[in-house]
């Protein structure tokens, strides 16, 4: 995992300059936004269990996934469901707090589609509850640390797409 400062630095240290003005006015973006990332990351771990409960019954609504011969019917594929949107939280907040999504990539969607394609996970209701996910926890700490939370919901969405 990497964050913020350090790619900006690595990048820099390869082609063996100095910090530009973009990457100085990145750091300088990531530094006055810090404040905002640790509360959100302060709320997000308080409430975890109740947003995780919250988006299975958003993503649910209009759904017959929990139904017999759905493909969350039976407890385990129900409880898989849960951990899984529990990871997703967990490492979106990891890459909020880092700036950088690298993360995501090597812990959750590194092999993930496939791994869900050969299990018959629904790819399509996946990214439905990430999205439901990103609106749970935007109602909870507010627009601007929700947009910032939305990056890497937005990220895991893609990665599965």
């Amino acid at each position: 995992m990497q964050d913020a400062i350090t790619v900006l630095i690595n990048s820099s240290d390869v082609q063996g300059k100095y910090l530009d003005s973009t990457s100085l006015e990145r750091l300088e973006n990531y530094f006055h936004s810090g404040d905002m990332r640790a509360k959100a990351a302060t709320a997000v771990s308080a409430n975890a269990k109740n947003i995780v409960t919250q988006t299975v019954a958003k993503s649910l609504l209009y759904t017959d996934i929990t139904a017999p011969g759905g493909n969350m019917y039976t407890c385990r594929r129900y409880a898989a469901c849960v951990r899984d949107l529990d990871y997703f939280l967990r490492y979106a907040t990891y890459a909020m707090l880092a700036g950088d999504t690298s993360i995501l990539d090597e812990r959750i969607l590194n092999g993930l589609r496939e791994t869900y394609n050969s299990l018959g996970v629904p790819i399509g209701g996946t990214i439905r509850a990430v999205q439901a996910m990103k609106e749970v926890v935007t109602s909870m700490v507010g627009s601007e640390a929700g947009r910032e939370m939305g990056v890497y919901f937005d990220h895991i969405a893609a990665g599965l797409s």
